[in-house]
């Protein structure tokens, strides 16, 4: 036996240059350092300081405080910070010697011109030659309904003093307000604190925020967040804050989770949809107390019968539940009987597949067809089986998968820190003899350890290959024993079935080969 090769990934933040300073030389002379206060949650930045705070860019570049060689950094003098304090309560606070008037949220800022051009949005209003160019007072309206007072008001004051507090719940308006005043450093902020505070209550709003603002790596972060986490983290809000398209995404990729089988993730899409249809309108006790089937029990009675996708409330979802992986749902009898009773989904879907999947039985029992030689990567994407398993602790167990293709009884067994396939024939329930074929599947097989928000502090995977297994035969997939494991430790693993020919298999010995 021996171990199919494997790559590992560690989690790391890539560098970030520190964009130039802002701001003309009247703005500079009058900025001065000020000590980071020391407290807990939120994220408080000072101008000085942030070169310091791993993760936190200000666009202070070639400002940072001098120290001795090997020594620590000088400490901010008392009367520059109380010089900076000062400016900002004077100046922006207090409005004094103000030359223009910002007006929203019903309220007025006397403000200064050098100091709201350090927002790129203020620069070019007050360089350009627009309407706003030589006002006194400027009437703004916000594009962005995320941008709210007490945003705006922070924002701006950032603009005097160069520090801020961002704790996770206003994250996404201090957001916007930079987005829309065109301060990257702030930008740069929220986007560091959004890295570092993903979990079950703020990946959705980030999620999204990511998406209205560009920021693709937290947006790669949070999606995969929701892949590792959906099937193993479900909660009413959690599902209730994941629109149509999000769910469709997750639902369609190869990279979703399952811990279970496919049933799994149709149980998953019952209660997500049953959620955004019901959920809205009922108390949290009500909802605790009502099951999802009596509720489309309720629109099936009400459209005379037919399946609830395809009544006027059910179309929504359609697109959704399009993206389920029917085969291999279906090939497992109770399963293929929940299906049947919920009267969810159409004849008209299924029909096909049980045909394809009975013409696939008779080919696997009577005919001597190989299948394809050569298989690719993204064959495998929408048609694969997903299923996994949860390892609670480092004690030697085993699991089968319902529901498998076919009759081959796929054993996985944890031992010695070792994944090891095994191929049982001792199944008796299967009729026909094709649990004793020689077959090909492909995967990659994914070991994921989640720490208690849902990040990722273990991700092993191996290649992608076809293996072949002859019955009782054994086949490490995966060895952890050089790794540091933390637990519960979750298996996944995507199958793909491919035909083989009846018979021993060469030299009688499993094989595994990589794909192209």
């Amino acid at each position: 036996m021996g171990a199919l090769s494997s790559r590992m990934w560690s989690g790391r933040n890539p560098e970030e240059d520190e964009p130039p300073r802002e701001g003309g030389a009247a703005a500079r002379e009058e900025e001065a350092p000020v000590e980071a206060a020391e407290q807990a949650g939120p994220a408080v930045v000072h101008e000085e300081q942030a070169s310091e705070l791993p993760g936190v860019s200000t666009g202070q570049a070639g400002h940072k405080r001098k120290a001795s060689p090997g020594g620590p950094r000088a400490k901010v003098p008392r009367k520059k910070m109380d010089k900076s304090r000062g400016i900002y309560e004077s100046l922006f606070l207090g409005g004094e010697n103000s030359d223009v008037k910002i007006c929203a949220f019903q309220r007025e800022w006397r403000l200064h011109r050098s100091y709201l051009c350090r927002s790129g949005y203020f620069s070019s209003m007050f360089c350009g030659a627009w309407l706003e160019t030589n006002m006194s007072t400027i009437e703004m309206q916000m594009p962005d309904e995320n941008i709210d007072r007490e945003a705006f008001h922070e924002v701006l004051g950032f603009l005097y003093s160069r520090r801020i507090a961002i704790p996770p719940s206003r994250v996404i308006a201090i957001l916007a307000t930079a987005s829309m005043l065109q301060l990257d450093e702030l930008i740069q902020q929220c986007e560091d604190l959004m890295r570092a505070t993903v979990r079950t209550d703020t990946v959705c709003s980030y999620y999204y925020s990511a998406e209205n603002y560009g920021l693709q790596s937290i947006r790669y972060i949070c999606r995969q967040w929701l892949l590792d986490n959906l099937m193993i983290r479900q909660n009413d809000e959690l599902l209730l804050e994941i629109n149509l398209n999000l769910m469709k995404e997750l639902i369609a990729s190869s990279d979703l989770l399952v811990v279970g089988v496919e049933m799994d993730v149709y149980t998953t899409l019952k209660k997500w949809m049953y959620l955004h249809l019901e959920a809205r309108t009922c108390s949290e006790s009500q909802r605790a107390v009502l099951p999802a089937q009596l509720c489309f029990a309720k629109f099936r009675s009400e459209s005379d019968s037919s399946p609830f996708l395809d009544s006027n409330q059910g179309r929504t979802f359609v697109p959704v539940f399009q993206k389920l992986r029917l085969p291999y749902i279906i090939c497992d009898l109770p399963s293929a009987h929940v299906i049947d009773q919920d009267g969810l989904i159409p004849a008209t879907w299924l029909t096909p597949v049980y045909k394809e999947q009975w013409l696939a039985l008779l080919r696997a029992e009577q005919s001597r067809e190989l299948g394809p030689m050569d298989i690719y990567v993204s064959d495998i994407g929408g048609n694969s089986m997903r299923c996994g398993g949860q390892l609670l602790s480092d004690e030697q167990c085993s699991w089968t998968w319902t529901g498998f293709n076919f009759g081959w009884d796929l054993v996985v067994c944890y031992v010695n820190k070792r994944i090891v396939f095994r191929r049982s024939a001792m199944n008796k329930s299967c009729g026909l003899g094709v649990s004793l074929l020689w077959q090909k599947s492909c995967l990659p097989l994914r070991v994921i350890s989640l720490d208690s928000t849902g990040k990722a502090v273990l991700r092993r995977e191996t290649e992608y290959s076809v293996l072949s297994l002859r019955k009782d035969q054994e086949l490490e997939v995966v060895n952890l024993q050089n790794q540091d494991l933390t637990f519960p430790m979750y298996v996944a693993c995507n199958f793909l079935y491919l035909p083989g020919e009846s018979g021993a298999g060469p030299s009688g010995e499993s094989s595994r080969s990589p794909m192209n």
